[in-house]
């Protein structure tokens, strides 16, 4: 027998085959068992993520030996004829080669027919976005009301490009890309039966390289048997591939965290250097950081992969730093992604993106100094800073008079203090509490009167002394406050004239 790739030679054959897409299994197997079988089936998702292998299984289901049932035995003819792809019950058809209307006819015409063998007749149309409109519209009055025999299964990776009134006469399911840890023991299971040495971390590296793709994963490991031969470490994965180990990813990050721009351009420098593909290189950084996020906000959250070591160093030096900054940094990353996309010197850009994201790390908000001056607020209301004693005006000597003093007038009645503003409801806000609570300054003395001594000069004779300016009154009013006072102190400020 010729040979057969990974991706070919462990298909899914039953249902309980099938990874990652238990929301797809079990509802197939509900409907199968309650016979609650559409006459239309949608799948949608990545590539390699199983859509036309699930397809083949739920043909097998429908038309077994005694079906529909959803535990059938895959060994058995019919079951073996639809895997082939050689069942004439179950038509594939590709609608990038069969996407005119000319085609969609030529299928109407034979829907008509009863199946020959199985129970139903079975239409299964792969990338059926292909389809042009004309064709779409042709099929809409058999894809509607078919013959109680047929059953259409389609399948795209695009679901956006198919018709509203096509997606609107479909069951659809939505195939998710399958988790990492789950293609990663999958390749280990398959390296097992074929007698080949996968180290755990060269397995945890192909499937991150795969990006949820099961068919991915196991061509990647095909390509490594053919050069490795039967041992196979992270090593030889990563010089393949082209990927970037997780210790140099981590070691990116930890720059990047303490702000190191020269030891963050020299990894750069040596990842392009070594023919890494920095693009990759910036997605896994940005789940770097997306884990350190969302540990912040989740403590129970793992490192994605992460040895644990480098994890609790990321963790330690990510301290330091708000949520809100990480968050910046990530969307600086994002914006760098977009760029290196279309971008012919790539290494640039994401150079470029490191030096934002370290100046997005270091920079001092507006969120800063609010913080730091409500802080500053309450440190001053609890009555920790002392404040200095408000510095009393010196009395204006008064010329001394010869002849007889006038007599003493009476000391004119104190003044009645203004009545204080009524307290809003709700109790005083922090800045009036604070204020409340500040002690009160004394009003500047008044010149004290001279004492009764003979041979002064009559009162009409006494040169006045100049009043005080009011507005230096208040000026050393303000100066002299305990709320100034304190600002000056924790802020060490001083008052410019």
């Amino acid at each position: 027998m010729s040979y057969q790739v990974f991706a070919r030679k462990y298909r899914p054959k039953t249902f309980d085959d099938v990874l990652g897409q238990d929301h797809v299994v079990r509802t197939l197997r509900n409907a199968i068992a309650q016979k609650r079988l559409a006459h239309a089936y949608l799948f949608v998702g990545p590539r390699g993520t199983g859509k036309t292998s699930t397809a083949r299984i739920l043909a097998k289901a429908l038309n077994c030996t005694a079906g529909p049932k959803a535990d059938f035995d895959p060994d058995e003819d019919v079951c073996i004829e639809i895997a082939e792809g050689r069942s004439l019950d179950v038509l594939e058809i590709d609608g990038a080669s069969n996407n005119g209307v000319e085609q969609v006819r030529d299928l109407r015409e034979s829907v008509r027919f009863a199946p020959a063998r199985g129970q139903f007749k079975i239409f299964y149309i792969d990338e059926v976005h292909m389809l042009s409109n004309a064709a779409f519209n042709a099929l809409l009055k058999t894809l509607e009301e078919p013959p109680p025999h047929v059953k259409f299964i389609f399948a795209t990776t695009e679901a956006n490009k198919i018709l509203p009134t096509i997606l609107s006469r479909c069951q659809r399911f939505d195939l998710r890309p399958i988790p990492t840890e789950t293609i990663a023991q999958h390749l280990l299971h398959i390296a097992s039966e074929e007698g080949i040495a996968l180290e755990e971390t060269a397995a945890w590296a192909i499937a991150k390289g795969a990006d949820g793709g099961m068919r991915d994963a196991q061509s990647m490991l095909d390509q490594l048997v053919s050069f490795c031969g039967d041992s196979i470490n992270e090593a030889n994965v990563l010089d393949v591939f082209g990927f970037t180990s997780r210790e140099k990813v981590a070691a990116l990050t930890q720059t990047l965290l303490a702000r190191d721009n020269p030891a963050a351009l020299s990894l750069i420098q040596k990842e392009a250097e070594s023919g890494r593909e920095l693009s990759q290189l910036l997605g896994e950084l940005i789940g770097c950081l997306r884990a350190l996020l969302v540990a912040k906000l989740d403590p129970s959250a793992d490192g994605e992969g992460i040895p644990a070591h480098l994890w609790t160093a990321l963790l330690q030096a990510a301290d330091e730093y708000p949520p809100d900054r990480i968050l910046a940094a990530i969307d600086v990353f994002a914006e760098t992604e977009g760029r290196m996309k279309w971008a012919t010197n790539k290494r640039l850009h994401f150079e470029l993106g490191v030096i934002k994201a370290i100046q997005s790390l270091g920079e001092v908000r507006i969120t800063d100094v609010i913080k730091v001056l409500t802080r500053g607020a309450d440190f001053i209301s609890s009555g920790a800073v002392s404040v200095p004693a408000p510095i009393a005006v010196e009395p204006v000597p008064t010329p001394v008079r010869e002849q007889e003093p006038e007599p003493i007038a009476a000391p004119e009645p104190a003044p009645v203090a203004a009545a204080a503003p009524p307290r809003p409801a709700g109790g005083l806000s922090a800045f009036d509490s604070m204020i409340a609570e500040a002690p009160e300054v004394s009003e500047a003395p008044a010149p004290a009167e001279p004492p009764p001594w003979k041979n002064e000069k009559p009162a009409a004779e006494i040169n006045a002394p100049e009043p005080i300016p009011a507005a230096a009154i208040i000026e050393d009013t303000f100066h002299n406050d305990p709320l100034i006072q304190a600002a000056l102190i924790k802020f060490e400020g001083k008052v410019l004239a």
